[in-house]
């Protein structure tokens, strides 16, 4: 039996996203998103609240970088989302975190994250109270660390984070279960 909850979203996994940007003074910035992924090959869809910094960060550099949040930069991670750029100007090196300038867009890599997607703004637009914008990817960057043998990045090495919506957790990605376009051909 299934228990109603109503007009109630619970999707998951939910990716914990770090949104890094320059604020007008050049000084790093990045925010903790949930609701943000992949819209197509070379894209990436963002909603970010109007009001936030990063939003007005983006709109005025016309790019952004994407990490991914891992386990080990879990505190980092979650503070990131907790303050805003409005009242704390240096959040990325109070959390400890380390920026360098991207070599393809106007904005910061985050080093401290193992991937990291580089994007320039191609559309933005309000919507539903949500800014969404979005970005095409113009570079990916990983750490060796992630990559299998073959060189290709391992999404289970990563210890990467997903927004745990119904019980505001985070979880971490990890256990290969299956092989996608292959396992379901028995059934044909």
């Amino acid at each position: 039996m299934k228990k109603n909850f109503g007009a109630k979203a619970v999707i998951t996994p939910l990716p914990v996203l770090i949104i890094a940007t320059y604020n007008e003074d050049g000084t790093p910035d990045a925010m903790n998103a949930a609701w943000g992924g992949q819209c197509a090959s070379k894209h990436i869809a963002l909603n970010l609240g109007p009001s936030h910094a990063t939003t007005a960060n983006i709109i005025r550099n016309k790019a952004f970088t994407v990490s991914f949040a891992d386990k080990k930069n879990l505190v980092a991670s979650d503070y990131v989302g907790l303050v805003s750029a409005k009242s704390e100007s240096n959040k990325i090196e109070k959390a400890g975190l380390h920026a360098e300038k991207s070599s393809f867009v106007n904005a910061p890599v985050i080093t401290d994250y193992p991937l990291t997607i580089e994007c320039r703004v191609v559309s933005m637009r309000e919507e539903m109270g949500e800014m969404r914008v979005v970005g095409e990817i113009v570079n990916l960057s990983a750490d060796e660390a992630i990559l299998d043998e073959s060189g290709n990045v391992d999404i289970g090495k990563m210890g990467a984070l997903v927004y745990d919506s119904p019980s505001h957790g985070y979880r971490v990605v990890g256990e290969r279960v299956g092989n996608a376009f292959s396992d379901g051909n028995v059934l044909k």
